[in-house]
């Protein structure tokens, strides 16, 4: 399954393009649209590079979440869990409450884990909540 242009369009409002390397809230070397791998505190990019690196980066997350999922998903719910995942990443995916009951067809259930996700060096992030809520209104739209 592939990302809808609406995912994307998710994806990007929550991660914000940045030109210029910066540390998130965890303290990753970041750049783009939240593009963390090999980022070194000095590197700029254009707006088509950073483009780039996103298309680059949702195969991958498109990818895991198609292999950590063993049940059906509607395009909304695929796309609610790659942002997700883009979000807290692979490991903190497959480790997850919220995949555990989703793979055991717990749908909804699945959804209130969204809200659990808001933290970052234990302090909850309102850009955390906001994303949260975003995404769990995506998934549970038919």
């Amino acid at each position: 399954m592939e990302i809808s242009k609406n995912g994307i369009n998710l994806i990007k409002k929550f991660e914000g393009c940045s030109l210029k390397a910066y540390k998130c809230p965890a303290g990753v070397w970041t750049i783009g649209y939240g593009h963390t791998n090999k980022v070194l505190v000095d590197d700029v990019i254009t707006q088509e590079e950073a483009e780039t690196l996103l298309k680059h980066d949702l195969i991958i997350h498109c990818n895991n979440v198609s292999k950590l999922v063993k049940v059906h998903l509607n395009q909304n719910q695929f796309d609610a869990l790659v942002s997700f995942e883009y979000n807290v990443g692979y490991t903190a995916f497959q480790n997850s409450t919220l995949l555990k009951l989703l793979n055991q067809r717990k749908y909804n259930e699945a959804a209130e884990h969204f809200n659990r996700w808001v933290y970052a060096g234990k302090k909850v992030l309102p850009g955390l909540v906001n994303r949260r809520e975003a995404e769990k209104e995506l998934f549970l739209k038919v």
